[in-house]
């Protein structure tokens, strides 16, 4: 079975217990689970019981499907992501974004925790994404490309829908929030930068660098979808005097006090488009 029935399968078991349309898939990163406060929930899927979908491993990614409204609008919520450095293929990466296509979805929110770049950056800082850098060894679309998806060489000039990052941007300054556009450097992990990757990023052009968000933002243009990404930074790596050791918990931490923002831009995000 390939990916395109694998994950046809996928939709299928979820649209036996939903069949309306749903306006947005959000995937939630490291730290950023509490959205899920904001969903009238009409049902939810654990990810053992859906054909073919992988299990998280991560502390902080719970592990649930979760379609509900927010702010009038339907909405899927994959509470828990999956990670190439956990030992999945890229196709396992990103299948969700599979099922997502093929459960009629055209707009995806993907957030993140990340590290900082940017110099003018300090720790609970929003970065809304305009572009990325994919420094990851694996490209997902690599291999027989399935028409049904999209075609073999998909174009990548907006990665991350003007549109979208726009009003996110403007909303987010409305509220005082310190929050900036910015390109995100997709890693392998599962280690944290060494001090001169921290400074090799940031000399790329990079403002926020991570372990995610990449392979799935790649996929959803691929199939066409409007993709809107957005970042915490969780621990600052440029320049180096802001540098210390960092823990997983730690960002978990960090990511959980900047989160209420977060969940606020992309409430926004959903009622007004």
């Amino acid at each position: 079975m390939n990916v395109y029935e694998s994950a046809l399968e996928c939709a299928h078991v979820i649209k036996a217990k939903f069949s309306g349309t749903i306006d947005f898939a959000v995937v939630l990163g490291s730290g950023l689970s509490n959205f899920e406060r904001e969903i009238d929930i009409i049902c939810s899927f654990d990810y053992a019981d859906l054909p073919h979908f992988p299990l998280s491993t991560v502390l902080g990614h719970k592990g649930k499907l979760i379609i509900g409204k927010v702010k009038g609008k339907i909405v899927i919520c994959q509470s828990g992501r999956f990670h190439y450095y956990e030992g999945y293929s890229v196709n396992q990466v990103t299948f969700p974004i599979r099922v997502f296509k093929l459960l009629g979805i055209e707009k995806l929110i993907a957030t993140n925790a990340a590290g900082g770049l940017n110099p003018n950056q300090e720790v609970g800082d929003i970065v809304i994404l305009k572009d990325h850098i994919n420094m990851q060894p694996e490209h997902p679309l690599r291999g027989k490309n399935d028409d049904r998806f999209g075609p073999r060489f998909p174009d990548m000039m907006h990665a991350y829908y003007p549109d979208f990052y726009n009003k996110a941007l403007s909303y987010a300054r409305s509220k005082n929030y310190r929050c900036e556009l910015g390109v995100y450097v997709g890693v392998q992990g599962p280690t944290f930068e060494t001090p001169a990757e921290y400074q090799a990023f940031h000399r790329m052009g990079g403002d926020a660098v991570g372990m995610s968000t990449v392979p799935e933002v790649i996929v959803a243009n691929h199939m066409s979808m409007k993709v809107l990404g957005i970042s915490i930074i969780a621990d600052c790596g440029y320049p180096l005097e802001k540098l210390k050791v960092i823990s997983h918990q730690e960002v978990l931490e960090k990511s959980a006090e900047a989160e209420p923002k977060v969940t606020d831009i992309v409430t926004y995000v959903i009622e007004n488009f």
